[in-house]
């Protein structure tokens, strides 16, 4: 039962950090000022805040490895990505990248749910095709394992 509510707060954490790194994007505005107004104006009850903090600042703080680690992955130039997509692939990336103990298929999972709950009408297919091209290239020994 913990699992089940901590994988929840899990999703939660993710789709509030995607909307504050489109937000930090697109502002580009403080991280620190967008996780306060977050806080305030958003209903943060059912989100794992640690886990939201974590991947808010941890996004921004790798950009340049995890924008070098997506463009091989890419089937259009970055310049070209959709916001959404964009911060839905950063912060996908940072994960397969940071965190081993969340499985690729979740990550994946989770990336597929954002994208078809903000994308544009295909992008979650696009996202799908990036993120498994990336977790075969960085997680090949989990994948082996099965």
């Amino acid at each position: 039962m913990a699992d089940a509510s901590l994988a929840k707060r899990r999703s939660s954490a993710r789709e509030k950090a995607m909307q504050a790194l489109y937000q930090w994007t697109i502002s580009g505005n403080d991280l620190n000022d967008i996780e306060v107004q977050f806080h305030d104006e958003q209903n943060m009850a059912k989100v794992d805040v640690d886990y939201f903090h974590e991947l808010l600042h941890g996004v921004p703080a790798q950009l340049d490895e995890i924008d070098a680690m997506l463009l091989p992955h890419l089937s259009r130039k970055d310049e070209m990505l959709d916001h959404v997509e964009q911060a839905i692939l950063r912060l996908s990336t940072w994960e397969l990248r940071n965190r081993p103990d969340v499985p690729y298929q979740v990550v994946i999972k989770e990336a597929i749910h954002l994208a078809r709950a903000f994308g544009a009408e295909q992008s979650h297919k696009f996202v799908n095709g990036v993120l498994d091209k990336l977790a075969r290239e960085c997680r090949s020994v989990e994948i082996n394992r099965g």
